[in-house]
């Protein structure tokens, strides 16, 4: 909702031992997250009845749980409740990434701008980022919503695309999620928060240009259609080109996002949404194979800059479109209504010469298929919302109950020809022409998926005590059209998921919790025909845990312990089969601190570590073993220092380490990854240090993988492996106003 002045809060029972109106003062001065707590006289009552809390009026507002975050450390969110919760408040871990801190890293995606939240693995493919594919928790391919509605889908091949430029705020919720967002793999979700209107005026623009021949510009401007500020805008836009690791590939898209808000009070508003981004070149997703990456050859290594492909093969286009609006009205008896809704489309085309193998009785010889790829899909999604504060003496509660839907039709062609010629990566030989092989259809497939899901979670507030229960119950249809057979498989599956926690919050700001979660995904394959259809996928997650929120201090710290079993996996590929077997368990520990010491320091770090096991499968030489491509460490540093004084006036210097432990090439646990530490940097200056004339403009230069350390990022299957980014190095001029 649009920050206006007078802001209505409900007022909230006493947390503890302080006097009501030192409790009440210190909240308004804090301002840090959506008004936590407002002492009221509850514990003084006897009734039994539910009583109406009365409204009462505060200057300002603290941080929004979907709004911008002032510097590196959220205070608030509703991904973790679909509520606007403090973050200390809620008993399951969230990590947030604000658009400050994007900006500071030079993020340009959003696989890099979560390159420094613990125990999620963004890069496995290293340079070939044509999906968004997250590991978390030793989990593969991690669901991505945006403004909490999935946006795409969870599978390998995840089509959608967003830039961090379009983005306030990038929010991890660890573990099961399903009570809230229905289907979703244990590991957890990724939740993409969007830049909205904010009642404000202003704006910003910038351009940017690096190494690959990088160019581009972006802006974002923002402000209000009236004096009344009932009708406000936002119009964000970006567009930019560059040339990638491997010679020939080549990356560009232009995008752009407009949005209106309509408030014209202060319980009531609309926000309509569009989205348009368009990729005529959507970047390059392939491998090459271990013997001359992972493994040195007698002819060396295979260059970085190889392309396995060919120009004249090569293709990969992308558009995608979404409309939608978030509506919401806070009635007084302190019930509140949203409906979210939002209408995608995504389309894909990609062609590309794949790496099959080494050619025999050689060591340079690179055997290689085509591969052609169409993928389209539409997709609706609404979510309904009441939620309703009750104060009942010396419980407080925060009610939610909701009914969400989900539709996604896909169609889906994939073919590939054997018959094409090698290429030698010594001295490769480019330029196919139009060569007419022999085209295998080996998937054409239109897939129709449904979700219906009713979820109730009750949120208690006891004194410091915070506790947390939710229970939802899912239908999923599925129908799978096999064009190539002329078949058609039909199959429903339902399930009841469910969640509780609890966290306590001491007056020193130290926080223990823990929580309990399950998930399901309904399976979007078909098995071979004459089969039962595959029950859905399901996880459960045990997490314990402890938080740190002083308030004398704007430090934050997260340390965690999870233990996850997810049962009924489904593995395969349109060209092998799909089959459902065994389980998977999970256990790790997962630690963040987030610091801004004084005004010019900041400090991010973080570190996870990862046992994940292979508990039952129909291959019995990998009982035991770690899945393939799952660093078991992952850990990070960054620090920002702003001059404020002297002759370095307006010079800011950032710096960070990304450590990648050890994986494991194949699901056997016999080839080994190694693993490697990444350095990054930044610098920038305000000019207005120097000529106040000069205000809002800065210039920024971000160097990733100083060292140009050649590294592997991950391998898979025991003979497919990904060359990690080079050094590249991208500079910024941009003014705000």
């Amino acid at each position: 909702m649009v920050n206006k002045n007078n802001v209505s809060n409900s007022e909230r029972p006493s947390k503890g031992s302080l006097p009501l109106m030192v409790r009440h003062s210190l909240s308004l001065l804090a301002s840090a997250s959506t008004i936590a707590c407002f002492g009221s006289p509850s514990y003084a009552q006897t009734d039994s009845e539910p009583t109406v809390l009365e409204q009462i009026t505060v200057e300002g507002q603290g941080e929004a749980g979907d709004g911008p975050v002032e510097g590196y450390i959220a205070k608030s969110s509703r991904t973790g409740t679909k509520t606007d919760t403090p973050i200390e408040e809620t008993p399951q871990t969230i990590f947030v990434v604000p658009a400050d801190q994007v900006e500071d890293q030079g993020a340009q995606s959003v696989a890099e701008a979560l390159r420094y939240t613990p125990g999620v693995f963004t890069e496995y493919r290293g340079s070939n980022q044509l999906y968004t594919q997250l590991f978390m928790r030793g989990f593969y391919y991690t669901p991505i919503f945006v403004d909490g509605l999935q946006f795409g889908d969870s599978s390998a091949r995840q089509i959608s695309q967003m830039d961090p430029w379009f983005l306030e705020r990038l929010e991890v919720l660890k573990g099961p999620s399903s009570i809230l967002y229905g289907q979703s793999n244990p590991g957890g979700i990724a939740n993409l928060v969007t830049k909205k209107p904010t009642g404000e005026t202003g704006g910003e623009a910038q351009i940017e240009v690096g190494s690959n021949s990088r160019i581009g510009a972006s802006f974002d401007l923002y402000g209000t259609l009236d004096e009344a500020k009932d009708w406000s805008y936002r119009l964000v836009g970006t567009g930019w080109r560059t040339d990638l690791q491997e010679e020939f590939a080549e990356q560009s898209r232009f995008g752009i996002a407009p949005s209106l808000t309509w408030q014209p009070t202060e319980q009531t508003s609309l926000t309509l949404q569009a989205f348009y981004l368009n990729e005529p070149d959507a970047g390059y997703h392939n491998f090459l194979p271990l013997e001359g990456t992972l493994e040195r050859t007698s002819a060396g290594y295979i260059p970085r800059d190889f392309f396995v492909s060919d120009p004249d093969v090569q293709k990969s286009e992308r558009q995608q479109f979404y409309v939608g609006y978030q509506f919401e009205h806070a009635f007084e008896n302190n019930v509140t209504v949203r409906q979210n809704a939002r209408y995608s489309y995504f389309d894909l085309d990609y062609d590309t010469l794949i790496s099959c193998c080494i050619l025999s009785g050689t060591e340079t010889t690179i055997r290689r298929n085509l591969s052609r790829t169409a993928d389209g899909r539409h997709q609706f999604s609404i979510d309904n919302q009441a939620e309703a504060k009750i104060d009942t003496g010396p419980l407080y509660h925060t009610i939610l109950g909701g009914l969400d839907y989900r539709y996604t039709a896909r169609d889906y062609d994939d073919g590939t020809a054997y018959v094409v010629n090698t290429i030698d990566w010594t001295d490769p030989d480019y330029g196919l022409g139009d060569v007419d092989y022999p085209f295998d259809d080996e998937a054409s497939t239109d897939t129709y998926a449904s979700q219906l899901g009713l979820y109730l979670q009750d949120q208690i507030e006891f004194g410091n005590l915070h506790l947390a229960f939710g229970l939802r119950y899912d239908l999923a249809e599925t129908k799978i059209d096999d064009n190539l057979t002329d078949t058609s498989s039909d199959f429903d599956a339902d399930a009841l998921t469910y969640r509780a926690g609890a966290i306590y919050n001491f007056e020193n700001g130290i926080a223990p919790f823990v929580s309990y979660s399950t998930s399901f995904e309904p399976s979007l394959e078909s098995p071979d025909s004459g089969q039962d259809p595959f029950d859905p996928t399901t996880g459960e997650q045990f997490e314990i845990g402890v938080k740190y929120a002083p308030d004398f201090a704007n430090w934050s710290a997260t340390a965690t312990y999870f233990d996850i079993t997810q049962n009924d996996i489904v593995m395969g590929s349109p060209w092998t089969g799909f089959y459902q077997v065994g389980e998977i368990r999970s256990r790790g520990f997962e630690f963040e601190a987030r610091a801004e010491i004084f005004d010019n320091l900041s400090i991010i770090g973080s570190y996870a570590y990862l046992d994940s096991e292979i508990i039952e499968t129909t291959e019995p030489e990998t009982v035991g073993k770690m899945p393939q491509r799952t660093p078991n460490h992952l850990a990070s540093l960054w620090s920002r220092y702003e001059f404020d004084r002297g002759a370095l006036n307006g010079l800011s210097l950032g710096g960070g380490v990304r450590y990648i432990g050890e994986s494991w090439a194949d699901d056997e646990n016999t080839i080994r990854v190694p693993d490697v530490a990444l350095f990054d940097a930044a610098i920038s200056y305000d000019f207005a240090a120097k000529a106040p004339e000069l205000e809002g403009l800065t210039a920024q230069i971000n160097v990733q993988n100083i060292a140009d350390e050649r590294y592997i990022a991950s391998c898979a299957n025991g003979s497919d492996c990904f060359y990690g980014n080079g050094r590249t190095i991208t500079g910024y001029l941009k003014y705000k106003w």
